[in-house]
C-alpha cells in the first residue's frame, strides 16, 4: 500500500512516543492554567470544563470538551462535572451546526493511549463534525485527511457565534 506523507502529524506522534507514564501536570492542565484562550484556541470556559479546537483536527471545526480535573480515569469525574460536559457538548454542536453547517457529528473519547488517545492523562471528549462525502481518497487510500478550513477563521466564527448567543441570554 502507497502512503502520503503527513509531516504535521509525524511531528505530533514523536512528541509524545517518550513520555511514558506521564507525571505532573497535563497539557489541558497548563492550557487552562495559562487563560490565554486565543493562543491556545479555547473557544469557552465553564465551570467544570472547557472547550478548545483541536491542533490536530480530524475534520474542519473539530473540538475538545476538556474537564479542569485532570484524571485519566472517566469515573473519577464528579456528577457534576459530567453533566456539564454533556450540556456542553449539546451547545457545541449547535453552534458547529450554525457554524458550519455539518450533516451529522462524531462524539467521544479515547481512553487510554491504545485507544488512541494523544493526551491519556487527562480525559477529553472530542466532537467532531461530519458531512455527506467528506470521507474521499485521501483518507481511504493515502492515510492523509485534509482540513479545508482555516482553523483561525472557524475560531473566530464559533467565538463569534457563542458571544452573540451569551447577549440574547442576558439581554
Amino acid at each position: 500500500m502507497k502512503r502520503l506523507h503527513s509531516p504535521w502529524r509525524s511531528r505530533y506522534i514523536a512528541t509524545f512516543k517518550n513520555e511514558r507514564p506521564r507525571k505532573g501536570e497535563s497539557l489541558f492542565t497548563r492550557i487552562a492554567r495559562q487563560k490565554t484562550d486565543a493562543k491556545n484556541l479555547v473557544i469557552v470556559r465553564k465551570q467544570h470544563c472547557f472547550v478548545m479546537m483541536n491542533l490536530y483536527p480530524y475534520n474542519s471545526g473539530h473540538l475538545m470538551v476538556v474537564p479542569y480535573q485532570q484524571t485519566s480515569e472517566l469515573s473519577a469525574l464528579p456528577a457534576e462535572t459530567m453533566t456539564e460536559i454533556m450540556m456542553t457538548v449539546s451547545e457545541m454542536t449547535e453552534v458547529l451546526t450554525e457554524v458550519l453547517k455539518p450533516h451529522g457529528f462524531n462524539f467521544g473519547a479515547n481512553l487510554g493511549r491504545v485507544a488512541g488517545a494523544g493526551i491519556d492523562d487527562h480525559v477529553h471528549f472530542h466532537i467532531v463534525p461530519r458531512w455527506n462525502g467528506d470521507t474521499n481518497f485521501m483518507p481511504t487510500l493515502g492515510d492523509v485527511k485534509v482540513v479545508s478550513d482555516d482553523m483561525h477563521a472557524t475560531y473566530k466564527k464559533i467565538v463569534a457565534v457563542l458571544t452573540r448567543r451569551k447577549k440574547k441570554r442576558t439581554a
